[in-house]
């Protein structure tokens, strides 16, 4: 969907391209923040129904339907409240009132997306992952004719470019939000068992927000980052920010597939663990990062061969195709270190371990990723400034030290756990 917004507003103008850029710098880590703290309930239900607690699954639900209702209504007060973000950024008059249009209108769908994620959540935990599948693909063919009908201003609405892209996605989200709830509600597998149960449980409340918020917090840094880096970017002008959010915008969209995979680990990780056989949970953190890095050397080489047509895809102005091509050369060399990084990590979480992965993450792109980057796109202290080129090159040695350490620590929970299960089996 995101792909879509960069794609029609490219079309549209620069100006709104850069718009959706900049919104989208704000809005997206927030959401995936949410997202992050609302994944706690993959691996929770995952245990729960490899161990059969099928009371467990009902607790860890209803505490996560109250965490997405706060966190839905913040999330609009903050969109509604961000354009001090832009202030403080200096961008200019023009590119800053388009952006707050763009957010004011993604806003109001900001509630439903958030209790949609749960729901998703919920059905991975069961291993049940084509509804969330099929609800996307219908997400995605609504969203692309109301972009054109908002954006563009057809069957007698106004035309309304980067705004009506925020449109679109907001109705989108609320559309997700009924499916989700309907395919609950109506097919028997994904049913919440009947518990005569309290809607808060403090314990349930507290143990889903201590696994919830590192994986949050995680997620928050490594999405700020490209965040941060398009704000920085932002003072160099239009040019520059509309070809850093093509190749954000086109990476992210192939970053699906690892993440995709991650996610898959994580049910099944977490499922063999419930079930009391961690060698078989280490089977498949090991098969899913072979999978994953044979795909990403695929679309790593592809991304390479490919990068001029994929960047004229999104404009026609010579000048953003020529330096997105640039851009999208060096996006190509992190590929294989993005798809591990994402599957470690996914695996962690299917451990239940995510304070770990939280201070990897924070170190590999906060202390050495985005100040390498900034160094090299924004100063002279290493070599003649290269723009946003430095920070790509940043963010290529971030996510690969990223991936050694998340590796490391992957290896040493699961022989940690198949070395406890073997003790105590012994002990028995």
């Amino acid at each position: 969907m995101g792909f879509v917004d960069t794609l029609v507003a490219g079309q549209y103008s620069t100006l709104d391209l850069a718009a959706v850029a900049l919104g989208s710098s704000i809005w997206l880590p927030l959401f995936l923040t949410c997202t992050g703290l609302l994944m706690a309930t993959t691996p929770l239900v995952a245990h729960a129904t490899g161990a059969g607690q099928l009371q467990s699954i009902v607790t860890f639900f209803r505490q996560g339907l109250w965490i997405s209702l706060l966190c839905g209504i913040g999330c609009v007060a903050f969109l509604f409240s961000a354009d001090w973000i832009l202030n403080v950024m200096s961008v200019e008059q023009d590119l800053a009132a388009k952006t707050m249009e763009y957010l004011k209108a993604i806003a109001w769908g900001f509630p439903a997306l958030l209790l949609y994620q749960l729901l998703r959540s919920y059905f991975e935990g069961l291993g049940k992952t084509r509804p969330a599948m099929h609800i996307a693909l219908f997400a995605l063919l609504a969203n692309i004719p109301l972009n054109y009908i908002f954006v563009f201003g057809k069957l007698g609405f106004p035309e309304m470019g980067a705004a009506g892209c925020g449109w679109a996605s907001a109705a989108v989200m609320w559309m997700m939000l009924a499916l989700g709830w309907a395919v609950m509600h109506y097919k028997t597998q994904l049913h919440l068992p009947r518990f005569t149960l309290p809607w808060i449980d403090l314990r349930a409340f507290g143990q889903f927000l201590r696994l919830g918020i590192p994986m949050g917090i995680s997620i928050l840094i490594e999405s700020s980052m490209f965040s941060v880096i398009a704000l920085l970017l932002a003072p160099s002008g239009v040019l520059i920010v509309a070809s850093h959010q093509i190749t954000m915008t086109f990476t992210g969209l192939i970053f699906m597939i690892p993440l995709s995979l991650a996610i898959a680990c994580t049910i099944r990780v977490g499922q063999m663990n419930g079930a009391g056989n961690p060698s078989a949970a280490w089977f498949t953190a090991k098969a899913a990062m072979v999978l994953t890095s044979c795909i990403a050397l695929i679309t790593s080489i592809s991304i390479w061969l490919l990068a001029r047509p994929i960047a004229e895809l999104f404009t026609s102005e010579a000048a953003v195709i020529s330096m997105a091509s640039s851009l999208l050369l060096i996006a190509a060399l992190f590929e294989i270190s993005d798809a591990l990084q994402v599957t470690a990590a996914g695996a962690l979480r299917g451990y239940k371990d995510t304070s770990y992965p939280l201070l990897i993450v924070f170190i590999a792109y906060w202390v050495i990723g985005l100040p390498l980057g900034y160094i090299l796109g924004l100063t002279d202290l290493l070599i003649p400034a290269i723009g946003a080129a430095g920070f790509w090159y940043g963010l290529v040695i971030g996510l690969s030290v990223a991936a050694l350490l998340l590796i490391i620590r992957l290896k040493r929970v699961a022989h940690r756990a198949i070395h406890s299960d073997t003790t105590h089996y012994t002990h028995s």
